[in-house]
């Protein structure tokens, strides 16, 4: 019983969600909108989809402009949208 104990304390945090996309609003008070483009294949028809999704991301230092490529990470709930965490600039707008 007591090996048993000893197993389960070790806890293994699981890990976050990573994902890159692009600036689409920084009008917010250290909040941007990130928008997320993925490719998924049909099922039925197997045709090439482009899914957009919206991520409320925090920033901090107000940095971010529209156009900027990040990448960002999930992250505990922020407020009631925000969940998710700058990780790095990959491109600044032009």
């Amino acid at each position: 019983m007591s090996e048993n104990m000893t197993e389960g304390t070790t806890t293994e945090r699981n890990a976050r969600k990573v994902r890159e996309g692009l600036v689409t609003s920084n009008a917010m008070d250290k909040t941007v909108i990130v928008t997320v483009t993925e490719r998924v294949r049909h099922k039925k028809y197997s045709k090439t989809l482009l899914r957009n999704t919206k991520l409320y991301v925090h920033d901090e230092a107000n940095e971010l402009n529209v156009g900027d490529r990040v990448r960002v990470a999930e992250t505990r709930p922020l407020s009631k949208l925000k969940r998710w965490r700058i990780v790095e600039i990959l491109e600044r707008a032009r």
